[in-house]
């Protein structure tokens, strides 16, 4: 069954809020990610230099929820608060992750299709016919 969590989006601070949350929940980052680690051929645009130290990725669990965030490429316009939080599905496996995209990309704009991506995931975005934004991943297991 596929586990759904928070995925929240910030104009710069996201580490500044998840460090804060670390220091209330304690514990460490499972993952962080910032812009400049991103290889030059995945950027569908270029990447502004203010941006290269800013978080493109991270998650860290609270309890039994996985609170993931980033900070929005300014290019993209800034994010409207309570317009920030999108829920992340991640699914068991590829065909979980076709069926739950495919139900919710009906009737939706799609944002990103469901494809590879270089963080080694299966992964896609779309906004539903009811405004509620969703991002679908299925970590693919890594080849020894």
């Amino acid at each position: 069954m596929a586990q759904v969590n928070p995925y929240l989006c910030f104009n710069g601070n996201c580490q500044e809020a998840f460090n804060h949350y670390k220091s209330i929940f304690g514990g460490e980052f499972n993952f962080l990610g910032r812009f400049n680690d991103m290889p030059q051929q995945e950027r569908s645009a270029p990447i502004p230099e203010e941006l290269d130290n800013k978080i493109m990725h991270v998650s860290y669990n609270i309890g039994q929820t996985i609170l993931m965030g980033s900070d929005a490429n300014p290019a993209m316009g800034d994010v409207v608060f309570g317009q920030n939080v999108s829920l992340s599905v991640n699914a068991e496996n590829r065909d979980e992750a076709n069926k739950v995209f495919e139900g919710l990309a009906d009737g939706a704009q799609i944002t990103m299709p469901l494809q590879d991506t270089f963080w080694g995931a299966y992964f896609g975005m779309c906004t539903d016919k009811f405004g509620m934004m969703w991002m679908v991943n299925f970590d693919q297991p890594i080849d020894n």
